[in-house]
């Protein structure tokens, strides 16, 4: 008898979301996932990325957890400091993240997240990668939906499955689409952020004893200026230092391309951040010439609605975040576990039923759309601390950071103590389990 791992799962895109939903899916049994993914492969490219407790939660449970861990660096504090000065305004030690979270909080390289997501989507059977081929369209979002689908050198050709979950990205065209379906549209907000991300290695570093310093150290810094700042942190076993910047965005004023970088240059990017300390500056010297890159800094208004018959979206697609909190790949991922978890739900008999299927679906709406909108909302909150300038409101603010969180809130949220506690403690998983009946039974 057909039971709902005989479900087909189409994956639109092959980012940490696509992977981790892919993955979560397999993990619960279904039979058949296609994951289709523009790239001809994963590539493996990117800057460092934290990795909080609440998402190492759900890589553990989906088994790809234990070769993550080792490329993975533990954060141990943070030291917040001015970057003007190097002056320390708050130091906020983390030293028991696996006592009181279960989980420690990492930080590592895009590449070996993606790489252990994907070595465990290649142990599964199920999983079924595309590479190279677009998704042109969806032709029907309910009952079944049918996309069409162009493999770079072939032709254009259909694909039948009983959902589809687009994990396309903040340019996702599955999102335009359904909007557009239901008669609306989503609007793009520009944060007037911007960001460099830099990789410097170890042997560019290690001759300088400061420098050197920074990169043995388990603690992620962030140097903050008025509407500035950059974050750093070791990974790759301390063998490379990473740097992620935010700043005003003047080089996009007028237009975008469409993947949202241009190519900078040095002598700008020192520019930029021209009164900071000389041990930033010794850093920034370290990058070539021709290879300063910015990314600009995107969001949208909430959606009113993730949801359209048989097709679901996930990750940047329907909730991106600026990455101050450093739970953009985090809710993501989670995304995916919560999906898998919800259309396991769905009962033999109700297989061919459109309508149950939908309020499935939305149920994963209701259970995800609270919690990632509070996210999303505090790490633009977060940005906007930071970047304070002088006057009454920075003088508060650094009074706060003087006290290392010891009331238990401090200023950079992702480092304070209540929403560590907040955010770190969720299960995701273990909520759907939960508050799925009481939730589908609203939309009954």
């Amino acid at each position: 008898m057909a039971d709902f791992r005989d479900l087909r799962i189409v994956v639109i895109g092959a980012g940490m979301g696509g992977l981790g939903t892919a993955l979560a899916f397999a993990k619960k049994g279904f039979k058949s996932i296609d994951v289709f993914e523009t790239a001809s492969n994963l590539g493996f490219v990117g800057a460092g990325i934290q990795m909080p407790p609440n998402v190492i939660r759900v890589l553990d449970a989906l088994g790809c957890w234990e070769e993550i861990e080792k490329d993975a660096t533990d954060v141990r504090d943070t030291s917040i400091r001015q970057g003007s000065t190097n002056v320390e305004l708050a130091h906020v030690n983390m030293p028991d993240m696996r006592e009181k979270y279960g989980f420690p909080h990492c930080t590592g390289h895009r590449a070996s997240l993606a790489a252990g997501l994907f070595n465990g989507c290649k142990r599964e059977s199920a999983i079924k990668f595309h590479f190279s081929t677009a998704v042109v369209r969806v032709n029907s979002f309910t009952p079944k939906p049918t996309l069409t689908v162009k493999p770079r050198d072939g032709e254009e050709y259909t694909v039948e499955s009983d959902l589809v979950l687009a994990s396309d990205g903040i340019k996702s065209a599955t999102r335009t689409q359904m909007l557009a379906e239901l008669g609306t549209a989503s609007e793009e907000e520009d944060t007037g952020q911007a960001a460099y991300r830099i990789m410097l290695k170890r042997s560019e570093m290690e001759h300088d004893p400061e420098l050197l310093t920074l990169i043995d150290s388990d603690t992620v810094v962030r140097w903050i200026g008025e509407r500035r700042h950059i974050i750093a942190y070791p990974v790759d076993h301390k063998q490379i230092y990473n740097l992620s910047t935010a700043q005003p965005d003047t080089h996009f004023a007028s237009a975008t391309n469409a993947t949202y970088t241009t190519r900078g240059s040095k002598k700008t990017m020192l520019e930029v951040y021209k009164d900071f300390c000389p041990l930033v500056h010794r850093m920034l010297d370290l990058v070539p010439e021709g290879e300063v890159c910015e990314w600009k800094l995107r969001t949208h208004k909430a959606l009113p609605t993730w949801v359209h018959g048989a097709v679901a979206l996930v990750g940047d697609a329907c909730h991106p975040t600026l990455p101050h909190l450093s739970q953009g790949a985090a809710m993501a991922i989670e995304d995916g576990a919560v999906l898998a978890e919800c259309v396991s739900r769905i009962p033999a008999e109700k297989l061919n039923d459109a309508d149950h299927i939908s309020k499935t679906l939305k149920v994963y709406e209701l259970l995800r759309k609270p919690h990632t909108s509070a996210l999303v909302d505090l790490a633009a909150f977060s940005g906007r601390t930071l970047h304070l300038g002088e006057g009454k409101a920075k003088e508060e603010r650094d009074r706060l950071f003087k006290e290392n969180g010891k009331s238990g809130v401090v200023p950079d949220k992702w480092a304070s103590p209540d929403v560590q506690k907040m955010i770190y403690s969720y299960d995701c998983v273990k909520d759907a389990k939960e508050r799925f009946e009481e939730l589908f039974a609203t939309l009954s």
